[in-house]
This record gives structure tokens, C-alpha cells and sequence, in this order.
């Protein structure tokens, strides 16, 4: 290998960007390596993240409604469809009519999804695990508030502040 290839490039400093739209860079690179782990999922697991994250909910929480679940991953149940259709399509999760409300389903895991319900490495859920070993309890419960604001806000749920009414 030629010195020149072998010679790291130095990476010019990144400008200032302000506190908006530095705070937003790392949001977008948080969604970017959530895409980039889901896709290698994918390849490996042969489930998405988001198809593991239900999994693992329907393992934790047998014969939940389909309704429930979208609320509980802030998710529109439509969204939520496509996902457990094409889990049911592989033979990892199943759906069954409500005996209390036919109009429901209930969701639970086969054989197959009992297999996938179990901590791995290589995950999403494997690498935020590992965050939350070595983060202070205090700062977790700072982000999950950020985090928990920005949602809101994006949903439109918090009313946007008046002018000259601090945020």
C-alpha cells in the first residue's frame, strides 16, 4: 500500500452551525445509523429494526391488540400493518381475531418468533443497551425528556409558543 493511500485524511472542523441545526445534525445521524443497522439486520437476522422492536414487544406482551401496540410505539396503526403483515408473511408473528371485540386483532409469536425474541448482538437494541450500561442515570433521564419533547413538538402535540413567550 502507497503512503498516500494508507495516510488518513484530516477532516476539516466542522463549522459552527448554531445550537438548532448542530442538535438536528445529530438527530439525522442518529436516523442514519438506525437505517444502516436495520438494513445489516436485514441481511443478518433477516428482520428489519423496526420488525425486531415488535417482536420484541409482542414476545414481552402476548395477545396484544395491533391498536395497543401502534400507541405504545407511537407508531399509526396503518404503519404498524405493513410491518406485522410482512412478519406474518415469514411465519414470525401471528394475528388472531379478539374473542372480546372481532373488529381486533391480537398479536402473538410463533415458534419461528420465539427463536428471534431473545437478546443479540449486532442489533439496534444490542448497541442502546450498551449507551444505557455507561450512561449516568441522570443524563438518560435528560435525553428520554429531549427526546420525548422533540416527539411532541413534531406531533404536533405541544402548541407552539406566542411571540415574546419563552418555548
Amino acid at each position: 500500500m502507497s503512503a498516500e493511500r494508507g495516510a488518513k485524511l484530516v477532516q476539516p472542523p466542522l463549522p459552527a452551525l448554531g445550537e438548532v441545526l448542530d442538535f438536528m445534525r445529530l438527530i439525522w445521524g442518529v436516523g442514519h445509523a438506525l437505517e444502516r443497522t436495520s438494513k445489516r439486520m436485514e441481511s443478518t437476522l433477516g428482520v428489519t429494526g423496526p420488525q425486531r422492536l415488535v417482536i420484541r414487544l409482542v414476545g414481552r406482551f402476548p395477545g396484544i391488540p395491533v391498536g395497543h401496540l401502534a400507541r405504545l410505539l407511537h407508531a399509526h396503526p396503518s404503519t404498524l400493518t405493513g410491518i406485522v403483515k410482512r412478519l406474518e408473511s415469514q411465519g414470525i408473528v401471528s394475528r388472531r381475531p379478539d374473542p372480546r371485540d372481532g373488529r381486533r386483532s391480537l398479536l402473538g409469536l410463533t415458534d419461528k418468533g420465539r427463536d428471534l425474541d431473545v437478546e443479540t448482538e449486532g442489533t439496534v437494541e444490542a448497541a442502546i443497551q450498551r449507551t444505557i450500561e455507561h450512561t449516568p442515570p441522570a443524563k438518560l433521564e435528560a435525553a428520554r425528556e429531549v427526546l420525548a419533547s422533540i416527539a411532541e413538538g413534531l406531533n404536533g402535540s405541544s402548541p407552539a409558543p406566542q411571540p415574546g413567550e419563552k418555548p
